[in-house]
């Protein structure tokens, strides 16, 4: 079984100017050219839909071929008072085909291995009928308190300061990787459903871009990769 891949990729990026489509590590084409490449090689994704109103991330995608198909996403969707729900809606009314996976261009070390491993794991999952879906995760072993100054995830009593290693491990949502039925997106109007199972990825895996200093920081761990 095969999904349809969702890449949202929309001008005006308020925190990273031009995040999507400037170069990164010596790559002309940036974290867009990057991730089409990754996407098109996982063949267990049959098309991606590419959702956008920037014409240079359209001339991007015309090197990757037929399985990219271009959404030209209206105005009110593509600017920054657009809520991430209102595209989720959105997705599920465009996209007809039974399961869908929502990445973005911000996760560049989530590649063509981490999409097979999460795609098949969802269809062995799903069949099981205690997951609906999957959502990618980082796990955190630290030591966490609320803002109760209670500790969240240990229990103080026991052993004040445990090792990480003990620590009962919390799951950050890494917004790498989101699969779930059209189904769910037209019920519940959610990316997830309401058992999603947890992938988890490994910190480099997961790296998200959302600041300038990620993007810097990632782009040292990209060329450092490179010339391994």
């Amino acid at each position: 079984m095969k999904v349809v891949c969702f890449l949202p990729c929309r001008a005006g990026s308020e925190r990273v100017k031009n995040k999507n489509t400037r170069q990164f590590a010596g790559v002309e084409g940036g974290l867009l050219e990057i991730k089409l490449d990754q996407l098109c090689r996982c063949n267990i994704i049959d098309k991606i839909v590419l959702s956008t109103d920037d014409q240079k991330v359209i001339d991007i995608s015309k090197q990757f071929g037929s399985r990219i198909r271009i959404d030209n996403r209206p105005p009110e969707l593509a600017s920054s008072d657009a809520s991430t729900d209102d595209l989720i809606r959105y997705t599920g009314k465009i996209i007809s085909d039974p399961h869908i996976l929502w990445t973005h261009v911000t996760s560049p070390f989530t590649g063509e291995e981490v999409y097979n491993r999460a795609i098949n794991d969802y269809f062995k999952f799903i069949k099981t009928g205690k997951y609906d879906s999957l959502m990618s995760v980082t796990p955190i072993r630290v030591h966490v308190w609320n803002k109760k100054g209670e500790p969240v995830n240990y229990k103080r009593g026991e052993v004040r300061w445990p090792r990480s290693q003990q620590v009962d491990p919390m799951f950050e949502v890494n917004s790498a990787i989101f699969i779930n039925s059209r189904e769910n997106y037209i019920r519940l109007e959610d990316r997830i459903g309401l058992h999603p199972f947890l992938f988890e990825m490994d910190r480099t895996e997961s790296i998200d871009i959302d600041y300038e200093d990620d993007f810097l920081l990632a782009e040292s761990i990209y060329r450092f990769k490179q010339f391994r």
